[in-house]
């Protein structure tokens, strides 16, 4: 069943929204060579408790971190480790707070230091694919238009979208239906609808799209050992449109 929120619980789930935008803000500006993303977990957690609110991803399906930090062909659900960040890297901060009883959830692909111009046009393209996903994300349209700019536009420039894993709805929990798939064809699927609350998150790969099990049983690594990228944010959907409330 998909769950639409009210004006006034769209209003605190903003709230939430903004205080996880800035902590991941302050994380990223932590994230240089030499520090290990178990150091960038720990700040995380301890700004999330500062805030007054509460982590999401903390033993969620027993991860045992409160942010998932995926560095170059990693992919999903990474755990913190005591890997080290090097010079040239990209680092994915993918994290998850609750406030009020409301889940937020937010991700960025940011580069370590000075990176080549194919990891630079990997991010870019990402997000400007989550740009164009947001804006097909109003009352009217369907869920496949979401889907279809994603796809097009980055299947446009030769990346890889991938398949295995998707947007969701969110709200009293931190997956919810609507599946929010990163393809599909226009005009399909379930209508948008006033009230929806769902993550768009554009998942892009340099090589294949296919991911893999890593051994960890855990994470989701690209199966060729391709860069991976990943832009999220949460969107509540009004009468005049989206409203990111990540930002």
């Amino acid at each position: 069943m998909i769950s639409l929120k009210t004006p006034k619980e769209i209003a605190q789930m903003r709230e939430g929204g903004v205080i996880l935008a800035r902590i991941l803000g302050k994380v990223a500006l932590e994230a240089k060579p030499g520090v290990t993303t178990k150091e960038l977990d720990s700040l995380t957690k301890k700004l999330i408790l500062k805030s007054g609110a509460e982590t999401a991803f903390l033993d969620y399906h027993e991860f045992p971190g409160v942010v998932c930090t995926a560095i170059n062909e990693e992919g999903v659900h990474v755990p913190p480790s005591k890997r080290e960040l090097e010079e040239g890297d990209i680092l994915t901060l993918d994290m998850g707070l609750k406030w009020k009883g409301w889940y937020l959830d937010m991700a960025r692909t940011i580069p370590i230091g000075k990176i080549s111009k194919e990891k630079s046009q990997l991010i870019s393209a990402t997000k400007e694919a989550l740009e164009l996903g947001i804006k097909q994300a109003k009352p009217g349209n369907r869920l496949g238009d979401i889907g279809h700019a994603v796809q097009t536009y980055l299947e446009d420039r030769d990346y890889g979208v991938v398949r295995e894993l998707c947007g969701h709805g969110i709200g009293k929990e931190l997956h919810e239906l609507p599946k929010v798939l990163n393809y599909g064809k226009a005009h399909t699927d379930k209508k948008i609808q006033e009230g929806l609350v769902i993550c768009i998150e554009p998942m892009v790969t340099v090589g294949d799209w296919k991911l893999e099990l890593a051994k960890d049983g855990q994470s989701y690594n690209t199966k060729d050992g391709s860069l991976f990228c990943h832009f999220e944010d949460t969107i509540a959907i009004t009468k005049k449109g989206p409203l990111v409330l990540t930002r």
